[in-house]
């Protein structure tokens, strides 16, 4: 099938691709444009190459958004048991990892099969590897010239993402495209990121590759999971979660020994009077984490010398330890974009623009960023299929 279309999705990534499917099998004329040579860049390293293609605890409430409410709609309509289904229906073996994160056994290049099966399903066709010179809009009609050629069709998708991971051909184009037809663009920045550290923290990067579980907070925002060390600063679970609520001068704090009490210190001095800070922590961290902040903390001797005063100060400090990001890794390293294109001009429901019948924003180009573990996949899928459904 050759134009004209119904409607051209730009991007061919997890939204794109759904969203296309969606539309296609419900008859429309679909034409997805992409830049890169073929679809699913993003699909295709995540999960480490198993693509963490869900999480079944998605709710709105593990997402972030200048409306908080906006993705309720979606979320609710197509939900992660909805695309377990799909997956499931495609014979693809799945895990559960941890905290409800859903995996392929094989490979993520089984889901960008399935999503480009489905888009065959629907006789979408596709232009890979076509650069976009222009987007325009008359008479009721979106006319796109890429790589030479003109497509037109009543609606356009923006599906191209934000600018996480640039050397995958992320960019900030659906920014300009969606501010050229009069949206708003809540300032984005790199998010599920590491941190680094800067002054006193860099003695921390003395123990790069040590990992501990840990809780992190920063504001009322708090995630127990792994924080990984590095030559650059904090990384691991917990730290990428944090990353996405961190605001430039904000400072963390870290509970390094989330499950004791805080007497626990004052009881191991009574237990084991004749051990060290330092042996004492090396039974619930790290060795070399545990030696570092026995030192930073300066409590030095058999813990029988020590006064209960000074563990229950040390045990105070090792629960609220404070770090100052000086920065992040930037989009280099972020796994996706916190801010886009603002929601409140466009419809929960539809995706569509407000002020621009047949315009439609999806996934990670929407002003919507979901917590680490299939939450983004998540979006993709649920802003692709209630915009594919309104098309």
């Amino acid at each position: 099938m050759s134009g004209p279309y119904d409607a051209i999705v730009l991007g061919a990534g997890g939204a794109g691709l759904f969203c296309a499917g969606v539309a296609g099998q419900r008859g429309r004329r679909v034409l997805v444009i992409d830049h890169t040579a073929g679809p699913g860049a993003k699909i295709l390293i995540s999960g480490g190459g198993r693509c963490n293609f869900t999480n079944i605890h998605t709710a709105p409430d593990r997402y972030l958004s200048a409306n908080p409410h906006f993705a309720r709609s979606a979320l609710s309509r197509y939900s992660a048991q909805d695309f377990i289904a799909l997956v499931d229906a495609y014979g693809i073996a799945w895990h559960e990892k941890t905290l409800g994160q859903l995996f392929c056994d094989g490979s993520a290049r089984q889901i960008v099969a399935m999503l480009m099966a489905e888009c065959g399903k629907g006789g979408v066709d596709f232009a890979f590897g076509k650069s976009i010179t222009d987007v325009t809009h008359a008479d009721a009609s979106f006319t796109v010239r890429h790589g030479g050629t003109l497509s037109s069709a009543p609606a356009l998708v923006i599906a191209t993402g934000g600018p996480s991971i640039p050397k995958l051909g992320a960019s900030d184009f659906a920014y300009g495209l969606a501010r050229q037809f009069g949206l708003k663009v809540v300032e984005p920045r790199p998010a599920l990121v590491p941190l680094t550290l800067g002054g006193d923290d860099v003695l921390f990067r003395a123990l790069s590759g040590v990992s501990a579980p840990v809780e992190v907070r920063c504001g009322k925002a708090k995630f127990r999971e792994a924080a990984l060390f590095t030559h650059k600063g904090l990384s691991g679970p917990a730290i990428l979660q944090i990353s996405s609520y961190w605001r430039h001068g904000q400072p963390i704090a870290i509970d390094l020994l989330p499950d004791q009490s805080p007497q626990w210190l004052v009881e191991a001095k009574r237990a084991r009077p004749r051990s060290t800070l330092g042996a004492v922590l090396g039974g619930h961290l790290p060795s070399r984490l545990a030696d570092a902040l026995a030192e930073r903390i300066g409590l030095s001797g058999e813990l029988a010398n020590l006064s209960d005063r000074a563990l229950l100060d040390a045990t105070r400090r090792l629960s609220d330890w404070p770090f100052t990001p000086n920065g992040t890794e930037g989009f280099a390293k972020a796994e996706v974009t916190v801010g886009g294109i603002a929601t409140d001009g466009l419809s929960q429901q539809t995706m569509e623009a407000k002020r621009l019948p047949g315009l439609h924003v999806i996934g990670e180009a929407v002003d919507v960023t979901g917590w680490l573990g299939g939450y983004n996949f998540q979006w993709a899928w649920a802003s692709g299929w209630v915009a594919g459904q309104a098309l």
